[in-house]
């Protein structure tokens, strides 16, 4: 699914690939972001995963939805006038957990990663030195913020990374502030 802001004009603007979590499908990233999109400026691709989480989570290797998801960004960058150097990652949940390893995987690529409620990244070789937002609800009962999103953050942060950690009282959710900073920082 592909939502262009209501006042795109002809310039380009950025992008954000926004991954769901595990059981979820594409549309549920517009509910979780709302408005957001359209204040901040930005193109919002959320692409469904083949399964029903991404395919490098639990231990399974980046496969078929790395190759469905570079099918569906050539078809955007041929149909939308996106600004390359304004191409960012993100996701919820799995999603967020993918988007943060895809993102510094190819951090050539993606200028910006933006993770709402992560458990963990996969470790591979990282490429580029993306900016990173992380935002993570302090009473999350799936993904607890000590072990995930704070100790993301923390490493992160270790390894030379400009990360934008934001912790909000909250669940496993996006409060529309939040996804309202995430899209800013895109």
């Amino acid at each position: 699914m592909l939502q262009i802001p209501k006042n795109a004009g002809d310039k380009p603007l950025p992008l954000l690939i926004m991954l769901h979590g595990a059981t979820q499908r594409a549309d549920d990233m517009f509910w979780y972001l709302g408005s957001a999109h359209e204040e901040a400026g930005v193109v919002v691709l959320a692409p469904n995963s083949v399964e029903t989480t991404w395919d490098a989570i639990g231990g399974r290797a980046f496969g078929e939805d790395i190759y469905n998801l570079d099918r569906v960004l050539e078809r955007v960058f041929q149909t939308t006038a996106i600004d390359p150097t304004r191409v960012a990652v993100g996701g919820f949940s799995d999603g967020a957990t993918y988007a943060l390893s895809l993102g510094l995987i190819n951090g050539d690529l993606f200028q910006s990663i933006v993770a709402f409620s992560p458990g963990f990244v996969i470790n591979r070789d990282a490429h580029g030195k993306p900016r990173i937002f992380i935002s993570h609800g302090t009473h999350d009962r799936i993904l607890p913020i000590d072990g995930c999103g704070r100790r993301i953050s923390r490493e992160l942060k270790g390894q030379g990374y400009d990360v934008t950690f934001r912790e909000f009282d909250g669940d496993h959710e996006i409060p529309a502030d939040v996804a309202r900073e995430g899209l800013a920082f895109v």
